[in-house]
């Protein structure tokens, strides 16, 4: 389960099987017994979430925004996929 990065006490990563056949590029965030999962193309959306508020939800999908380079770049490195052009 690569981390990407941290943020606000909140761990930001993916898990190294995520199905088959594979989800499309996104992020889980969790932290003090919360959980979100973030797709990040075609654009950065919520697919879930529990027990997050909508301040904090605000935060998360701001933080994906700025790192949304460093956590595709993470992505495509580790599942050895071709990065987009």
């Amino acid at each position: 389960m690569p981390v990407v990065f941290r943020r606000g006490g909140l761990r930001y990563y993916f898990f190294s099987n995520e199905g088959l056949p594979p989800e499309p590029p996104h992020i889980h965030v969790k932290g003090g017994g919360k959980d979100a999962k973030i797709w990040l193309v075609p654009e950065i959306v919520i697919a879930d979430a529990y027990g997050f508020n909508r301040r904090e939800l605000s935060a998360i999908l701001s933080a994906v925004a700025e790192n949304r380079d460093l956590i595709l770049r993470a992505w495509h490195d580790h599942f050895g996929h071709q990065r987009p052009l």
